[in-house]
């Protein structure tokens, strides 16, 4: 709403000049000669102009139109009345700092730099020498931003950030890059790896190949004969090195896809313990099936569940002792959510300290007996992916002169009928 008594006043003085202009122009005509007719119009005129340049004139009515237009105050921006509570939903580490010293921090920035971080010397609080060349008073503005390691803990990697404020305060922000540092260093030690696990078979066979174009070396039928079975299986570990690598790939480009088919489980474990047993005759006969009834239907993918199941008991016959049972377990959880696969073995054992480690890629307990017996150093790493695949978890329990089982617990499906019905006895299938 405007002012009404200021724009009634406009008004008025409008239709004052407009008379007093009119009342010059009538005098004018009754006037006694033509210079006193013209004197009093140029008056009566001057008066009007004046008036309306009076109306006109927006200092005049509005004091507050002439006085000078001022710049807001820019207040600090910690003062703001929402900032606080702003930085505190952050998950990063910010603090607001006035000169060297801190002003603020958040939440996240007390729980790694602690509690009483505010109001100390910021240097004092992040002990680092690029960051205290960073953080000296007016060199942050021009400068990128750094990498800190060490602070919260000996492996955590950070990112720091200063910028200027308006109201002579500065933002430091801390971004913790240890998980993209790790996922970096993984993939360089994985093309390591990989590169290391092809070239040593690779220079195997070439030195052999080398020695048969010798004709003394190469005319001997036994050396012939023994040189190409080395080559044959340094090249066989060469092809399951690389069928490992492109399986993995595959199962990684798929993870974010849940499969959907319906999987038979105590169908499959049958179907892997007979080709296993023909592959394998001396062990595969040690393999035990133990199928609990009633199980709930799942679904998954057929093939990696096949694979899956490939692997761990490969690895149970493998590193368990000769004649003791591999078993394979299958049971339902209490309410039937959840279907839970085991293999066990009865051998060596695993000591502690290497479980965390065991799906790492190209881990090996046991370097040279690993590769003696044609191991990837891939299997388990491949198991994990595809139970992340199904949504799962994965457990590896051991004891060190004892064996050890591997459990997959995977989430059963509602949608279809249970498999296997409710007999009484369940599907166990002993040795030959």
């Amino acid at each position: 709403m405007g002012d009404t008594s200021g724009s009634g006043l406009n008004g008025g003085r409008f239709l004052f000049a407009t008379a007093l202009l009119g009342a010059g122009v009538a005098i004018s005509q009754f006037g006694s000669n033509g210079t006193e007719q013209a004197m009093i119009c140029f008056a009566a005129g001057l008066v009007a102009i004046v008036a309306m340049a009076d109306l006109s004139s927006p200092a005049k009515h509005n004091p507050q139109a002439a006085a000078p237009i001022r710049e807001p105050e820019i207040k600090p921006i910690s003062q703001h009345r929402d900032f606080t509570s702003f930085i505190d939903g952050l998950a990063d580490p910010v603090l607001v700092l006035t000169g060297n010293n801190v002003r603020r921090a958040n939440s996240a920035a007390r729980k790694l730099l602690g509690e009483y971080c505010v109001g100390e010397d910021i240097r004092l609080v992040i002990r680092h020498p690029a960051a205290a060349d960073l953080l000296v008073e007016g060199s942050a503005a021009a400068e990128g931003p750094i990498q800190l390691v060490g602070i919260g803990s000996r492996d955590q990697r950070w990112e720091m950030l200063v910028r200027d404020m308006p109201g002579g305060e500065r933002i430091l922000h801390l971004w913790d890059r240890s998980g993209v540092y790790a996922v970096e260093r993984m993939r360089t030690d994985f093309v390591a790896n990989a590169s290391h696990e092809l070239r040593t078979p690779l220079a195997s066979i070439k030195g052999f190949i080398e020695t048969l174009e010798d004709n003394e070396a190469g005319a001997d039928p036994d050396t012939r004969a023994r040189f190409l079975n080395v080559m044959f299986r340094e090249a066989n570990r060469m092809q399951k090195l690389i069928d490992d690598l492109i399986s993995l790939s595959r199962i990684e480009a798929e993870k974010f896809r849940v499969p959907d088919t319906p999987v038979d489980l105590p169908d499959l474990l049958r179907e892997v313990q007979t080709v296993l047993r023909h592959s394998h005759p001396e062990r595969g006969a040690d393999i035990v099936l133990d199928i609990a009834p009633g199980l709930p239907p799942m679904r998954g993918d057929r093939m990696q569940l096949s694979q899956l199941l490939h692997n761990l008991v490969s690895n149970s016959m493998k590193y368990g002792q000769p004649g003791t049972p591999v078993t394979m377990r299958l049971r339902t959880s209490r309410n039937g959510a959840l279907v839970r696969l085991s293999v066990s073995d009865c051998g060596e054992g695993i000591a502690p300290e290497h479980l965390p480690r065991l799906t790492e890629r190209f881990y090996r307990v046991d370097s040279s007996r690993s590769r003696a017996i044609g191991g990837t150093g891939l299997g388990l790493s491949i198991v994990k992916h595809i139970v992340e695949r199904h949504r799962g978890r994965l457990e590896i329990d051991s004891e060190v002169q004892k064996g050890t089982t591997i459990t997959i617990t995977l989430p059963a499906d509602p949608r279809t009928p249970q498999i296997g019905g409710t007999a009484a006895n369940p599907d166990l299938s002993v040795p030959a």
